[in-house]
């Protein structure tokens, strides 16, 4: 059984995309930093439906509890053959006369740097085995440029540039990098929107309704799986069509 890492996964998106890849035959590892419950749960729940589920707790910005935390997961579950790089920090919106480069730097560790030495600290299992993948969880932002968020499209568009980078430096020795850009998929998070928000938001998106954390779970599984052996440095817009790109 291979293994996968979903990081950010003990809730939203992360949560959603853990259960579908254990459904797909993966063994998972839950990641998250502090929600002890909330990936026990993740974990719980795909144990119960047959799979196989480790509750990984490191932060994916600490250097040092990332390769621990990969140490962990290779004992419990055996070596990691696909990263999913989905965990987020704190984003706030703010007028440009507010921001700071700190504010930008928060945003690159989440996005730039932990999928960089996520990949560094696994990659020379990979190059001998001739085989990984990586799904980069993105964002229309990069593209639409909202108002007010140039910290979080900035670093979402280095994760776009860096994932092709990537994929054409990794291709000849069999692994495959690609990106997924989910649109407004409400999650806990987005518990406080208010109805202004979300009737803007859908007179832009063209299917006129929101998407679903599964409809980003089924397209990571699809990237993961032998029917995308062919596809590297993509970007799968999965937002009902408001980048159509």
């Amino acid at each position: 059984m291979k293994v996968a890492l979903v990081t950010g996964a003990s809730r939203g998106l992360g949560a959603v995309i853990a259960v579908q890849l254990a459904e797909a035959g993966w063994a998972v590892a839950v990641n998250y930093a502090s929600d002890t419950q909330g990936a026990e749960k993740i974990v719980n729940t795909v144990r119960r439906r047959g799979g196989q589920a480790y509750a990984a707790q490191f932060s994916v910005i600490d250097k040092d509890q990332l390769v621990d935390g990969l140490e962990k997961i290779k004992a419990s579950l055996g070596p990691v053959d696909l990263i999913v790089n989905n965990a987020t920090g704190p984003q706030p919106e703010m007028p440009l006369m507010e921001q700071s480069w700190r504010t930008y730097l928060d945003q690159l560790e989440f996005f730039v740097k932990a999928p960089l030495e996520l990949l560094q600290a696994v990659l020379p299992d990979w190059r001998a085995r001739k085989s990984g993948r990586v799904v980069n969880i993105g964002s229309e932002v990069a593209e639409l440029g909202n108002p007010n968020f140039g910290n979080y499209a900035a670093a979402k568009g280095a994760m776009l540039s860096m994932t092709r980078s990537w994929a054409r430096e990794l291709a000849p020795e069999g692994i495959t990098v690609n990106l997924i850009a989910p649109g407004w998929i409400p999650v806990e998070r987005h518990a406080e929107a208010s109805q202004q928000a979300k009737d803007g938001y859908l007179a832009q998106t063209p299917l006129a309704h929101f998407g679903r954390p599964e409809d980003i779970a089924d397209a990571v599984v699809f990237l993961a799986s032998s029917k995308a052996d062919f596809i590297t440095g993509q970007k799968l817009a999965v937002n009902g069509g408001r980048t159509l790109l």
